[in-house]
């Protein structure tokens, strides 16, 4: 299994940046894909980036030229720099992994236990 554990959400003024991390543990090396989810009370989660490992890094239309994300294969880690934050951005963000160990098994999603976002107007 895989085990995620995301930091760096808060409060910001509206403009403002955070820096969200997730790092994955456990069996790693079936990760293929990670990235962020969110979710605000009374919508559906809906994707905000992911990246997929070796390719290309897709961003929802909402948040593109503001937010980035990045990957250090090293730690395990992604990361999500959000600038010029909306009010409309906050919510919950959720890290995401898909994985899969081998051709015959499964891809299977892992998520983090969310971490919120507030923008204050």
């Amino acid at each position: 299994q895989v085990e995620l554990v995301e930091s760096g959400g808060g409060l910001v003024q509206a403009g403002g940046s955070l820096r969200l991390s997730c790092t994955a543990s456990g069996r790693t090396r079936g990760i293929y894909v990670m990235g962020w989810y969110r979710q605000s009370p009374g919508k559906e989660r809906e994707v905000v980036a992911v990246k997929t490992f070796g390719g290309s890094t897709d961003y929802a239309d909402s948040v593109k030229g503001r937010f980035t994300l990045s990957r250090d294969n090293a730690k395990n880690t992604v990361y999500l720099q959000m600038n010029s934050l909306k009010p409309e951005d906050a919510a919950v963000y959720y890290c995401n992994a898909r994985a899969k160990w081998s051709i015959e098994s499964p891809v299977q999603h892992f998520w983090g236990q969310g971490t919120q976002v507030f923008v204050s107007s």
